[in-house]
């Protein structure tokens, strides 16, 4: 059965296909033969029916079939086979995590007094008016003690190396 339906349809039925898909020969080749699997898994409704109306079927599944594609394609990125792996761009947070290390190193030598400054300034986004109320500091100590604490971070960042 299946050959049958190769031998009689598929040369007009790729012909028609082809021009749906704009010329893709493998895109229409997957088209005919989804069909023809179709008109064969059916062969039991489609042979009640006669040989004389199994192409306009075969067409019209063809032209679903390819409508569906369409709109799949177009529901989603285009796939690129040619290209490298090697050469899609990825991002490298290597060196984020390389800077976060290096903070969190140096923040760990500072005071606890300094460490709490910057990390209610800094870090949690406060000003200091705001970090002198969550601490229950007085203003004028939160901003010695920003002062402070800058140096002190800066001095032990640069014992690791970092330049400002």
């Amino acid at each position: 059965m299946l050959r049958l339906l190769y031998e009689q349809h598929a040369g007009p039925l790729l012909m028609f296909v082809l021009r749906l898909t704009g010329g893709d020969r493998q895109r229409a080749e997957d088209i005919v033969q989804e069909t023809l699997l179709r008109a064969w898994r059916n062969a039991h409704k489609l042979g009640a029916q006669g040989q004389a109306s199994l192409r306009p079927w075969l067409v019209t599944v063809a032209r679903r079939i390819a409508i569906d594609d369409y709109r799949s394609d177009s529901a989603r990125p285009a796939e690129i086979y040619d290209r490298e792996l090697e050469t899609f761009p990825s991002a490298d947070e290597s060196d984020r995590v390389l800077q976060m290390m290096t903070i969190t190193d140096a923040l760990r030598t500072l005071s606890h007094a300094h460490r709490e400054i910057l990390v209610e300034t800094y870090f949690r986004g406060r000003t200091v008016p705001e970090a002198a109320e969550a601490l229950g500091l007085p203003l004028g100590t939160a901003k010695s003690r920003v002062y402070y604490a800058l140096r002190a971070l800066r001095a032990a960042l640069e014992q690791r190396g970092v330049t400002g």
